[in-house]
């Protein structure tokens, strides 16, 4: 990068950062005070709010992204497809993923982190609304579309706030775990209706619809200080000019500073192994345990809440001592044990323990995400942290998307047992990524 760039990103990446300050603190009303507010945010007033906004937002995701699994039985006998055609769905929620990878830097400097959370939010609610009257399954698959490209807006907003607040590692904790109680909620739900009414099984989409409309209300609601709108006035009444003209300037000068930052490339790696692994198991354990283990289905379509039960579980009791112990060694530790579950689940065919594995695993993967941010705040400088965090979000997302579509183009061609060796593969692959990664406590001394 040239000397000029240097000094441009400097002066206008604080310019973003101070943004975005602006809006997590309330609106202060001059630059002192703005700068003032890069140290951790206390949780009080409008800021416990917004908090409370972006907690309901993972839920909403975790509600979406965790039903599937327990409904991918259902969509394969409804429309009369093989497992193969899962991968589409999986693969245009992955474009999704990415397309937000290249317009989220720019569309938070047009739109404002308040704009791009609530128009994340809208695009999930309109994604939902054409679920639940069974669409054609190209429609529907159009759909997963709509709904990555509204997480990958709305969810790095989120994420970014909240590893600006005072104590961030519990608050993320907090956050993530939110995603995982709306996944154990969202399959026992969607087991409930489909298992119930088996020609009805898509009837389970008015719940979603109804919690993203709530979700579009309460984020406009709440984060209308920090919409475009409100920041150009803003500006106006504090005499700082932002130009319009260097919107996409700006943004690429951003993105160009960002891509050179190895911790973002090294957690990148990792978490789209992580959520590829996740999502996966998530997704396709109930197929497996009913086509290969002999399971009924209306028993099986419970164990992905399993799963994410240990997700919650783990995200909400882990994050302490994962964080005084050191995020490095311990999700090392985790990484490797959950290694050791998974090869038990898949030599051992028996419903109990498979869902006890599954359980367990869950609980030592919950951690991962509040891990990997807390460290990434650490590694990342901070003018880059918005940008930089948001990449790696939509990274890992991106792993959640193209990593179950791959199993099902395999297990279409080669059976879902498939499912097993492709997992432990994947974590495997996860604690390798994982130990790449700078350790902060280090990096810091």
């Amino acid at each position: 990068m040239e000397a000029t760039d240097v000094h441009r990103l400097e002066g206008e990446s604080r310019e973003i950062e101070l943004q975005s300050i602006r809006s997590s603190a309330a609106g202060p009303e001059n630059v002192e005070h703005a700068v003032a507010a890069v140290q951790p945010v206390e949780v009080k007033g409008v800021i416990r709010l917004k908090l409370i906004s972006c907690i309901f937002c993972f839920f909403n995701a975790g509600i979406n992204d965790g039903s599937l699994g327990a409904l991918i039985p259902y969509i394969l006998r409804q429309y009369n497809i093989s497992t193969g055609w899962m991968a589409i769905p999986y693969g245009v929620a992955f474009f999704g993923w990415l397309i937000a990878a290249f317009i989220g830097g720019y569309s938070r400097i047009k739109l404002g982190s308040g704009g791009v959370i609530v128009v994340g939010a809208a695009f999930q609610f309109i994604a939902q609304v054409f679920r639940f009257w069974v669409p054609p399954f190209g429609l529907f698959s159009i759909t997963f579309f709509l709904v990555a490209l509204g997480q990958a807006l709305q969810e790095p907003q989120a994420n970014t706030f909240v590893s600006n607040l005072k104590s961030a590692h519990r608050w993320l904790g907090l956050l993530h775990a939110s995603y995982a109680i709306g996944a154990l909620v969202g399959p026992l739900i969607a087991a409930a209706i489909a298992s119930n009414f088996l020609n009805k099984w898509a009837a389970f989409y008015y719940i979603p619809t109804a919690i993203g409309l709530v979700n579009v209300g309460v984020a406009a609601l709440i984060f209308r200080d920090d919409i475009s709108i409100y920041q150009r006035w803003s500006r106006r009444s504090s005499s700082i000019q932002f130009p319009a003209e260097r919107h996409s300037a700006t943004a690429l000068v951003e993105f160009k500073a960002t891509l050179r930052q190895k911790p973002v490339w090294m957690l990148s790696i990792f978490f789209f192994l992580y959520l590829g692994a996740a999502i996966t198991a998530g997704g396709w354990v109930v197929e497996f345990l009913n086509v290969v283990r002999g399971g009924k289905l209306s028993q099986v379509g419970y164990i992905s809440s399993a799963f994410y039960g240990g997700l919650a579980a783990g995200r909400l009791l882990l994050a302490e001592p994962t964080f005084r112990f050191g995020e490095k060694r311990m999700f090392l530790l985790y990484g490797a044990i959950s290694l050791v579950l998974q090869i038990v689940f898949w030599r051992v065919p028996n419903l109990i323990v498979d869902a006890a594995m599954v359980s367990f695993m869950g609980f030592l993967l919950g951690p991962a995400f509040a891990t990997g941010v807390s460290v990434g705040s650490k590694l990342i400088p901070v003018e880059l942290q918005p940008s930089g965090l948001a990449m790696i979000f939509v990274m890992a997302q991106a792993g959640g998307a193209l990593f179950p579509a791959i199993t099902g183009v395999i297990t279409a061609g080669a059976g879902v047992g498939t499912l097993q060796p492709i997992l432990v593969g994947l974590l495997a692959a996860m604690c390798v990524a994982w130990f790449f990664v700078p350790d902060p406590r280090k990096v810091e001394k």
